[in-house]
């Protein structure tokens, strides 16, 4: 096979791609509708620039920050994404990567494995709910990750169901039966490869969401639990306020792009936001994060730490939203590719090439800390930013 390392993220992905079957793979990569809001996600980073220096550069650079509280090697973390067909392993793998590399899991109520065996293999553990079923069975849910450990919790609010959602994506099972395998069987057998791992795994992929089952009961399949969140009233500002109670703790929203919903969100109680769009699968036409971002964190940032969601690839896209000012990011697909490339190995390759890519980036301003990064360290075009929801 070669050397397993990688040099990018983008290698990362060609690697999948060879992986994983073409319904698995094109369900990474897909956006909403038209797929504008995907493109400018990746679009927005390459309109930005920097201004290097030739002397004086810190021969030591610091890359350690916190999030909500929590200590974290880097400016990065894990965003949580549903279920991980890429890898058997699934979120294990990711949990583990992300602790032996200093950072936190974002872990989906979509998820494939339990939020309990997250929490063991990675204490820094954030817990991430949709509004479902009402304030009781929230609340049962929040029961359930406070035992588990849970160091924060994650609201998403930036997915509002619409047709033609998965632009590219191709049609997914419910659930793995006889008859599935041999519908797919033709995708699947031209990827031998990721086949075997899961027969070496003794399963095949698990397409249910444990994490939400509440007091025994039995977990929902994927598009069952889905359903479950369709079927769910949408929460009013009162439900946040009251979501943010109930926990009790640290509490991060995450889907802002307006900075008149960053204020509420910070006067309802919210330890931090993050400002996302759902990776484009969501309002298509929604700008870049980076762009609603430097509005955002003028308007809340001393209150509220300010993440950032949506197309970062390489340390110096993270760099780059720090500056704007975000405390960290959190990454999705990258990892995903990460893990279907190599698994628990593969995610520490991309927190690898983050890490060196910020490293890079502030070694070539002269900027001694993370902490240090501020817009001017940019070039940026007139016009860059969207103040959406601006006085």
């Amino acid at each position: 096979m070669g050397n397993p390392w990688f040099e990018s993220v983008a290698v990362a992905q060609r690697r999948a791609e060879r992986i994983l079957p073409r319904h698995v793979y094109d369900a990474l990569i897909a956006g909403s509708e038209a797929g504008l809001t995907l493109d400018d996600n990746r679009a927005a980073y390459r309109e930005i620039g920097f201004q290097p220096v030739i002397a004086d550069r810190p021969s030591e650079r610091d890359l350690a920050t916190s999030v909500v509280g929590i200590d974290l090697s880097m400016p990065v973390l894990i965003s949580p994404t549903g279920v991980q067909a890429v890898h058997p392993d699934g979120e294990l793998a990711v949990a583990r990567a992300a602790a032996a590399r200093g950072t936190a899991i974002g872990l989906s109520s979509f998820g494939s494995k339990p939020m309990e065996e997250i929490a063991a293999a990675n204490e820094n553990f954030f817990f991430q709910m949709y509004w479902i079923n009402g304030r009781d069975w929230v609340s049962a849910q929040m029961d359930r990750a406070r035992a588990a450990g849970a160091k924060a919790v994650i609201l998403t609010l930036d997915w509002s169901y619409s047709h033609s959602r998965d632009w590219g994506s191709p049609e997914l099972p419910d659930g793995i039966d006889l008859k599935t395998m041999v519908k797919y069987a033709p995708s699947v057998l031209a990827r031998p490869r990721w086949l075997g791992r899961f027969l070496r795994s003794g399963h095949l992929p698990d397409l249910t969401a444990p994490n939400m089952s509440i007091d025994g009961s039995p977990a929902p399949t994927f598009f069952g639990a889905y359903g479950q969140w369709m079927g769910s009233p949408q929460p009013t500002w009162d439900d946040l306020n009251w979501f943010v109670k109930e926990w009790g703790g640290p509490c991060i929203v995450k889907g802002v792009m307006r900075v008149d919903d960053a204020r509420r969100a910070r006067d309802a109680g919210f330890t931090g936001l993050s400002v996302s769009n759902h990776g484009g699968n969501n309002l298509d036409g929604t700008p870049s994060p980076l762009r609603a971002l430097p509005a955002i964190a003028e308007a809340v940032g001393s209150d509220m730490d300010v993440l950032l969601d949506g197309g970062v690839r390489r340390g110096s896209d993270v760099v780059k939203a720090v500056a704007l000012g975000a405390r960290a990011v959190m990454i999705g697909r990258a990892y995903l590719w990460g893990l279907a490339a190599n698994g628990q190995a593969g995610v520490e390759n991309v927190l690898d090439v983050l890490r060196m890519g910020i490293d890079s980036a502030l070694l070539g301003m002269g900027v001694a800390s993370v902490h240090d990064l501020k817009r001017d360290h940019l070039v940026i075009p007139e016009g860059f930013e969207r103040r959406l929801g601006a006085d």
